[in-house]
């Protein structure tokens, strides 16, 4: 239990949020006898953990400390028991205010009761007579608990109108993610990013007499436009700062932004005289997530204008003198990476530890770190990042913050972004921003009282996935209206009034009977849509398929069956078979909320088979279908193997191609796509798989950074603490082509779009 080295208090970088009016004072009067009894205590956390409402390790920590100081107050345990049991359901620590507000939040209650015998008191019986003053009051022993740095395991952040409870290593982490990110908003003479800026930027700015190369280079890499162009904003305050994030949602041109930034820094850095091009690295926080970057910037990368940039730099620059002109733009091409990493390779993770190769005492070797899907990184990670970082290297992040947070502890990205959408620029900022883009910001997102951190972030607001007809765009904002900007009953309204308005790539399903869902899953129901979902085009005029199910890469899957050829000496023609069954099966993706029960990936993986079986498109018995391996089964990695070049979140299909040993008998083999033209399929044996599951349904967080031209999200029938308007936001926006909205029971969807996750931290309130 020592303190660590890095133990500090920092600036905080965040305003706090409103808090709660704290909780009336019941009379003291019938106090459950856990307040006050240690053993009372243990015998509840007992009882707790047998019906798993709390955690064995969260009893582990409170048994513990017990152990080390026996008259520690039994209130002081039980914050602690609840602090550490937090950390599993995605907070940095126990806000005490809210939890007598809420008490039966503070476990991981059984979203539809418990029906059995004897049930343990629950958080609202035994905290019914408990006041703030009176918890505070016991959140006193020098052992166990102190404000700030020092060597116990428990911390207390005092305000106005609550206290906050960590585990001293997650206090560690934010006071380090906040002093990380303050020295990367100030420059080495302690001046603000809207005050100055990197001695390089500045000088690429030039002056009235004449443009520098940075306005130069945003009009080579944006064209003219009459409204105000967030990407060339974002280009323009990234370049100008060590610490940037660019957020937006699904379409606004997220990766479109980040690859001219990358090639507006190497112009910059390439014009210098003597200059080498920067270090930079791509990561993002699933092998998935890497993936689907890596092919996005790969395409793009070789549209930018990269003799125009060239032509930008100096005639006395080192690389125009030594290469000359023919070859110039060849040091500026090839100083754009394509590979991307996932931050635990970046880091250099060590097997069965929480450290990495990388820390601040051996630095990544790197001039400017991108990290995309950043609403995934929790706060261990995002720690561990800043901690290795060199302390002149440029940190930016990308994400859509309305995004689910990580399923670890911490929501960073929504609590470094939560005042973006009114942007409060400085007028200084404002001002830097016209010379630097010749754009002028609306009145409207100036603020003379602007915060360091807001001057780093850009807020992209344009989607070119999602326009005015489409009603997927248009569910997607009408949940995301944040609950301060409407009363409940108007939000129901306007999301009923999407459902109702009859857009064609949007379909709303509330279930009478299984039939309904048969027929999603199978076929897809492209005839709940309007005209069968014949006559759509995308925005390049192309035709949109109509929205099919799951029978479609089962028909692709037996029609397009390589015939009387021979596995090894036939390579091609299987890796295109398997490349155009891989492809079929994303034109459709069923999404739910929870993992277990009928309406959990669970049980609807079964269901969903058995259904396909009915119907002829998949064989075996309930016990393959179940547990074991068949032809057609999908499945999802659910952990990193390095060994066989598989990701977590990468998806095969299995497919039976012929036994060389026995003519006419066939063998089973998982068909995982890569990105290596030569090899595009990785084709692994069902037995060296062991961390997947069947992905006939796939839970929303497992959908993070993945798309498919039709997706199904189905509600369940009973509301749920998962069930939030961060949840169907995500879920939905995975649909490219085709949306349909399955309530299990009317209502749901209204109770679940005004309800917002509150991930607590010192960050965000």
């Amino acid at each position: 239990m020592s303190g660590s080295p890095h133990d500090h208090h920092t600036p905080d970088l965040f305003d706090d949020a409103p808090e709660a009016d704290p909780p009336s004072s019941p009379a003291q009067v019938n106090a459950h006898p856990a307040l006050s009894d240690t053993g009372e205590l243990l015998a509840i956390c007992e009882r707790w953990v047998t019906r798993g409402w709390l955690r064995d390790l969260d009893r582990a920590l409170v048994r513990f400390l017990a152990t080390e100081a026996p008259d520690a107050p039994p209130l002081l345990l039980l914050g602690a028991a609840l602090a550490s049991h937090q950390l599993g359901r995605g907070h940095v620590c126990l806000d005490l205010n809210a939890t007598l507000n809420a008490p039966d939040f503070a476990l991981s209650l059984p979203p539809e009761g418990d029906d059995l015998t004897d049930p343990p008191p629950l958080p609202s019986d035994v905290l019914a007579t408990l006041t703030l003053t009176d918890w505070q009051a016991a959140l006193n022993h020098p052992t166990l608990i102190c404000s700030g740095p020092g060597n116990t395991p428990l911390v207390r952040s005092d305000s106005e109108h609550t206290t906050r409870l960590y585990l001293r290593r997650y206090w560690q982490y934010e006071q380090t993610l906040h002093q990380e990110i303050a020295n990367r908003l100030t420059k080495k003479d302690g001046t603000e990013p809207d005050s100055t800026c990197r001695s390089q930027t500045c000088r690429a700015m030039g002056d009235d007499s004449r443009p520098g190369i940075l306005p130069q280079a945003l009009n080579t890499l944006f064209q003219p436009t009459t409204t105000l162009d967030w990407q060339k904003t974002a280009c323009a305050l990234a370049a100008r700062n060590r610490f940037a994030i660019i957020t937006g949602g699904p379409g606004t041109g997220k990766t479109t932004t980040v690859v001219r930034l990358l090639a507006l820094l190497q112009t910059l850095q390439l014009a210098e005289a003597d200059a080498q091009p920067l270090r930079i690295r791509l990561a993002a926080p699933t092998g998935k997530a890497a993936a689907r970057l890596n092919e996005s910037i790969a395409g793009q990368v070789s549209q930018l204008p990269f003799t125009a940039l060239t032509t930008l730099w100096e005639t006395d620059s080192l690389v125009v003198r030594h290469i000359g002109d023919d070859c110039g733009t060849e040091p500026l091409k090839d100083s754009i990476p394509t590979e991307v990493t996932t931050l635990h390779r970046l880091l250099g993770a060590r097997p069965d530890t929480r450290h990495f190769r990388h820390n601040a005492a051996n630095p990544l070797a790197l001039d400017v770190l991108v990290i995309d899907e950043a609403s995934m990184v929790d706060i261990e990670m995002m720690t561990a990042v800043l901690r290795a970082l060199p302390a002149q290297a440029q940190l930016v992040l990308l994400g859509d913050k309305d995004q689910l947070a990580s399923v670890e502890a911490g929501a960073v990205l929504g609590d470094l972004c939560r005042r973006a959408e009114a942007a409060h620029y400085t007028p200084e900022t404002a001002q830097w921003l016209e010379r630097a883009t010749g754009q002028p910001l609306p009145p409207d997102y100036i603020d003379a009282q602007g915060q360091p951190l807001d001057q780093a972030i850009t807020m992209l607001r344009v989607s070119h996935r999602f326009n005015e007809y489409s009603g997927t765009g248009q569910l997607a904002q009408a949940i995301n209206q944040p609950s301060h900007a409407q009363s409940d009953q108007e939000k129901h309204q306007t999301v009923n009034q999407v459902l109702r308005h009859g857009y064609p790539d949007l379909h709303h399903l509330t279930l009478t009977d299984d039939a309904a869902l048969d027929k999603l899953v199978i076929h897809g129901s492209s005839d709940k849509f309007i005209n069968g979902g014949e006559g759509r085009t995308d925005h390049n005029g192309a035709p949109i398929a109509p929205p099919t199910g799951y029978c479609h890469y089962l028909n692709v899957l037996n029609a397009q069956r390589p015939r009387g050829a021979s596995f090894e000496k036939n390579a091609d023609a299987y890796n295109d078979w398997a490349s155009e069954v891989i492809s079929a099966y994303s034109h459709f993706q069923l999404l739910c909320a929870l993992r277990k029960g009928p309406w959990g990936v669970e049980g609807l993986n079964l269901r969903i088979a058995k259904t396909l079986r009915h119907e002829k498109l998949l064989y075996g018995n309930d016990v393959t279908l179940e547990k074991g391996w068949y032809e057609g089964r999908p499945v999802l990695v659910t952990q990193n193997d390095y060994g066989l070049k598989l990701m977590n979140g990468d998806i095969g299909i299995t497919l039976a191609v012929p036994d060389p040993r026995t003519p006419g008998k066939t063998l089973l083999r998982v068909a995982f796509p890569t990105s290596d033209p030569e090899k595009p399929i990785r084709w692994v044996l069902p037995s060296r798989l062991h961390a997947v599951e069947t992905v006939f349904a796939m839970t929303v967080h497992k959908s993070q950074g993945s798309e498919f031209k039709h997706t199904a999200l189905l509600l369940p029938p009973t509301i749920n603490p998962i069930l939030t308007r961060e949840l169907v936001y995500t879920g939905i926006t995975r649909a490219r082509d085709w949306l349909t909205l399955v309530e299990a029971k009317r209502g749901v969807l209204n109770e679940a779009v005004t309800r917002e996750v509150m991930r607590v931290s010192g960050a965000g309130g």
